[in-house]
């Protein structure tokens, strides 16, 4: 079915909880496996169906915010979904403490009772009225930065459009955009400072109404945390900061070479990796999704059907348009089997990445899309961004059919993009425990913290004050999951050093690499994100030998990387 044609009906909230109180009763009533079997294969049902209709309510908003109807939608699961807590919190108890637990794990693996534990260390009723509150303030935040207005040489940008005139190879023209998004920032700044420090005070209130200590603890239990604790990050940081940081001011002390900079360079010169301009695909957006589809046909028969899937149906919006929210994400639709991808292309080799990021999200998705329970149909979220991130060096060999003549180009900034996001990516997960450690801080405090930060894990970055927002330590506000998924972005940082593990291999053997990354994939969500790498046979990126190792090959090979003819 086309997405268009997907029809959406919000649910009678009372009937959901009914018929799950009635689920968890006769679950705690069976008297045998195929009795309670039974009765957990309906629950598995409604939650796919729950999962469907809201998911539809969501994409629908993200594509046009200003849409009433799905911004009053959205709304209701806002408040909704706190609601129906209580009611899954009993069955989660009776799941815990059904006599059958021993033949579900034999059946469908013993993970959803290790998550199950953590999900009641994360939710409790009397955090209903925050966990509202919080979801309200996400949508707020949200909807401001769709609906920006940001006035340059004449014309109107959003947040999204403007990206690509950050890209610019005239200086001038870069310095203006940054400058002029970073004014949008500005004019803002008082709204974004009060949501953000509501959110704050809100989630240091949910971490000590369930017993903790603020809410670091609570927050990696609801990132689903269940094989890495904080002491394990915490050591990733430090080695990311030994090896990464060295190597990555390395390749931006050759950058300012290139562009005839003197180093450290600003913010507009650090977004231009050659004076001739940064790789572009070739063609529009119907373009790249073309070159999409002869690059997923070539790498595997599966990959070739799950994009013909994802082209026919509508699955992909990759448009930027007039209040469309910002970024990109993928999502499943659980009832049609499908996920979707929902992107801003800009003109920019992001646009590529997105077809080879988000899509490696929903071949993943696709692949297991069927999985029972459903909440197995995905891994954990740094476990899910390796399937996206690694994709994107297996389209390596397909590059000339986005880019043209940008490929070379394409390739060395790719790599060194990859390298020198991961210092970036550690440092906002840095910033946010020392956020939530200090839920006083004033907001100044925590841009002087961010500005802080920026001197050890980017000290490329050029903090003079010549662009406001960004040189005044107040960049993170532009990074939505700060606000809208506190803890998530460490999971990117862990899955590109994976990502980087596949680049390697696939230096040596685009073949044998694929059969890594479908053992990888095929798993699903089946197991703990360290369990799936071992049983596919994978490094893990918490061994600092194996960070050192990736780091230092992809390294050496930027250095040796035959950049002649490219200005």
């Amino acid at each position: 079915m086309k997405f268009s044609e997907m029809p959406y009906e919000r649910p009678d909230l009372e009937e959901v909880k009914q018929r799950q109180i009635e689920l968890t009763k006769q679950l705690r009533e069976a008297k045998d496996y195929e009795t309670a079997r039974e009765v957990f294969l309906k629950q598995d049902q409604e939650e796919r169906h729950l999962e469907t209709i809201s998911t539809l309510a969501h994409i629908r908003n993200t594509i046009d915010t200003r849409d009433a109807f799905y911004d009053a939608e959205l709304k209701f699961w806002n408040q909704a979904f706190p609601q129906l807590g209580e009611v899954r919190q009993e069955w989660t108890k009776a799941m815990l403490e059904s006599p059958f637990r021993k033949e579900f794990s034999e059946e469908f693996g013993d993970l959803m009772f290790v998550n199950a534990e953590i999900d009641l260390k994360s939710f409790s009723p009397e955090i209903i009225p925050e966990l509202q509150q919080e979801n309200d303030l996400v949508q707020e935040y949200e909807t401001l930065l769709a609906k920006s207005q940001i006035p340059f040489e004449g014309k109107i940008y959003t947040i999204s459009q403007i990206g690509s005139l950050k890209k610019d190879a005239d200086d001038k023209r870069r310095l203006a955009a940054w400058k002029a998004e970073g004014q949008w920032y500005k004019d803002n700044q008082g709204k974004l400072d009060d949501i953000y420090d509501q959110l704050v005070h809100l989630r240091d209130t949910m971490g000590r109404k369930l017993g903790y200590d603020g809410y670091t603890q609570l927050g990696y239990y609801r990132m689903g945390r269940n094989c890495y604790t904080k002491e394990d990050v915490e050591k990733f940081r430090e080695a990311v900061v030994k090896y990464l940081v060295p190597v990555a001011d390395g390749v931006y002390r050759e950058q300012a070479k290139r562009l005839g900079k003197e180093y450290p360079m600003s913010f507009a010169d650090n977004a231009l990796t050659f004076r001739s301009g940064n790789p572009k695909p070739q063609g529009d957006a119907k373009a790249i999704l073309e070159a999409g589809r002869t690059f997923y046909d070539g790498l595997s028969p599966e990959t070739s059907k799950f994009f013909r899937i994802m082209l026919d149906n509508e699955l992909l919006d990759v448009l930027s348009t007039e209040g469309k929210r910002g970024g990109g994400y993928c999502t499943g639709i659980p009832d049609y089997e499908v996920p979707f991808i929902f992107a801003n292309f800009n003109g920019t080799s992001g646009d590529v990445e997105t077809v080879t990021h988000e899509a490696g999200h929903a071949f993943a998705a696709w692949m297991n899309i069927n999985r029972i329970p459903v909440s197995t149909v995905w891994p954990s979220m740094e476990a899910c961004e390796v399937h996206s991130m690694s994709m994107e060096f297996f389209a390596w060999p397909w590059a000339e059919h986005f880019f043209g003549e940008d490929t070379r180009k394409f390739r060395y900034s790719h790599l060194a993009d990859s390298l020198t996001f991961i210092p970036y990516g550690t440092m906002v997960d840095h910033f946010q425990h020392l956020v939530y450690e200090n839920p006083n801080w004033t907001p100044r405090e925590r841009h002087d913290c961010w500005k802080q930060l920026l001197g050890i894990y980017m000290p490329w970055m050029k903090l003079d004050g010549e662009i406001p927002f960004y040189a005044e330590g107040e960049g993170w506000q532009r990074q939505h999951h700060i606000y809208s998924s506190p803890f998530y972005y460490i999971d990117y940082c862990l899955a590109q050093t994976e990502a980087l593990g596949f680049w390697a291999r696939i230096q040596e053997n685009l073949e044998d690499a694929w059969k890594y990354y479908m053992a990888y994939t095929k798993q699903g969500g089946s197991k703990t994100f360290t369990d799936l790498l071992k049983h596919a046979g994978l490094d893990s990126p918490f061994d600092e030998t194996f960070l050192r190792s990736v780091c230092g090959k992809a390294d050496q090979w930027l250095r040796d990387y035959d950049l002649t003819g490219i200005a």
